[in-house]
């Protein structure tokens, strides 16, 4: 497996001193300056067009044909994609996480889909809960009124009471349950609202092709291990 700068690691480890915690209407995380600076100007701009929605939105399962993930082909045409999934599927990484966020993600597979989003995009409310163990929104688009972008946050399906902060390298973060309630209320988008959206996912997870590294679950064991 391609390996990763050392910055990488560093970086996570101040960004996650630095996470804010709010606990209302669930429990969720804002993150700052999650990657490195020269891995985030390279996901700006990767070379990969924008999909047209044509003008159906609500879930993005809708448009599953135009969907780009943390792929073989990926890792293959964009080095700093093979370079960041190498990062999240590391032990220590996935030992860090799960200690800061109290979630056990001994065992699940690493999902990164790089979204870009157009003008008439929305969500309708969701939870993400089921196969997704853990869910973190990377925003990456800085471009004229991106910053009214972020994620919309729900009390329940239907009651909005507040939305995430979106700038280049901040992060919501959540561990799914009933009541993580969050989606994308339709509004404006001047350009293309970029954004990095990582999941763990279970052994249930039925889209294979999905996955960074589908034949390698990611393992905290060895980090237990040395710290005995």
């Amino acid at each position: 497996m391609h390996q990763f700068s050392r910055s990488y690691t560093t970086v996570l480890t101040q960004s996650l001193a630095n996470a804010e915690a709010f606990p209302v209407p669930y429990r969720h995380w804002v993150m700052s300056n999650l990657l490195p600076e020269s891995a985030l100007a390279q996901l700006q701009s990767l070379p990969i067009p924008a999909p047209d929605n044509g003008g159906v939105s609500g879930r993005r399962e809708v448009h599953n044909a135009t969907r780009r993930y943390f792929d073989a082909e990926a890792f293959q045409n964009f080095p700093v994609t093979m370079e960041v999934a190498s990062f999240l599927q590391a032990s220590d990484t996935v030992a860090s996480l799960s200690q800061a966020f109290g979630v056990d993600l001994e065992g699940t597979y690493l999902r990164l889909e790089y979204a870009q989003d157009i003008d008439g995009f929305w969500l309708e409310p969701h939870t993400d809960l089921g196969v997704k163990r853990f869910t973190l929104l990377l925003y990456l688009s800085d471009g004229e009124g991106h910053d009214t972008l972020g994620t919309d946050i729900y009390s329940d399906a239907i009651t909005h009471v507040g939305r995430s902060p979106f700038a280049p390298n901040k992060a919501m973060v959540f561990v799914p349950a009933d009541n993580t309630w969050h989606g994308f209320e339709k509004r404006p988008i001047k350009g293309v609202r970029r954004s990095l959206i990582l999941n763990y996912v279970t052994s249930e997870w039925r889209a294979r092709e999905q996955l960074a590294f589908p034949q390698n679950p990611v393992t905290t064991a060895n980090v237990i291990a040395a710290a005995h």
